[in-house]
């Protein structure tokens, strides 16, 4: 989980993870410099499972998660926003699949602020697929909806240090092209939109199209370079 003063929501969706995880399991925090009661909230909790990391400077949503992730011992790795709510199967769910494919998109019921709900299927919303380049077209890895194995981390590490590569679209692609991918067809986590999320997702996020091609030839950029290092390493 990467947070960022994400003190309204946090507590809600940490406690709908606790209560799936075992006692070997680990929920990894990585906290971008938060000046709320984000920390403190976090801390709040006397569990060993939870290992916070404290960013000493902003480093931006992508590196944030980078930052959780080089942390992360576990096999099967989840990414989890600090704001959606976990349905109660989700790990479960999941974890049926994971043997056969090395990374799964789940589907996710779109609510507001209030928990109301605004799309009851993410994918039949966002027409949410596989494929390399539908998804280079149209993205549909959002991270929050995401497990993978350890394979797929370690390929992907470390992301690009630049914004207008996510990391979410970049694990998603690395998995297209070296593993296997699962969009499976059932809502698992509530993903919560609001005024103060993070995400791109929203109509109001929209980019120009000028920005939209210089976005799109920055990720190929890199994904080029990783594509071929290891490829041919």
């Amino acid at each position: 989980m990467a947070t960022f003063n994400g003190q309204s929501y946090l507590k809600e969706q940490i406690d709908s993870i606790l209560c799936q995880l075992s006692e070997h399991d680990e929920l990894i925090i990585s906290d971008d410099n938060s000046t709320d009661n984000t920390v403190s909230i976090i801390k709040s909790y006397k569990d060993n499972r939870i290992k916070i990391f404290l960013n000493k400077n902003k480093s931006g949503i992508s590196q944030n998660f980078q930052n959780a992730l080089e942390k992360a011992s576990g096999d099967i790795i989840f990414l989890s926003d600090q704001d959606d709510v976990w349905a109660s199967n989700k790990v479960k769910e999941m974890s049926k699949w994971i043997e056969k494919y090395d990374l799964i998109v789940s589907d996710c019921e779109m609510v507001d602020q209030n928990m109301e709900q605004i799309e009851s299927s993410f994918f039949c919303y966002n027409k949410s697929r596989g494929g390399f380049f539908r998804n280079f077209y149209k993205g549909s890895f959002y991270g929050s909806c995401m497990a993978f194995n350890k394979d797929i981390l370690e390929k992907s590490l470390p992301f690009p240090k630049k914004k207008k590569v996510w990391h979410d679209l970049w694990i998603g692609e690395i998995a297209e092209v070296f593993g296997n991918v699962l969009f499976l067809p059932i809502p698992l986590i509530k993903y919560r939109r609001h005024n103060n999320a993070t995400s791109t997702t929203g109509k109001a996020n929209h980019r120009a199209l000028h920005t939209k091609v210089l976005t799109k030839t920055t990720f190929l950029y890199f994904f080029s370079l990783r594509y071929f290092k290891l490829k041919f390493s």
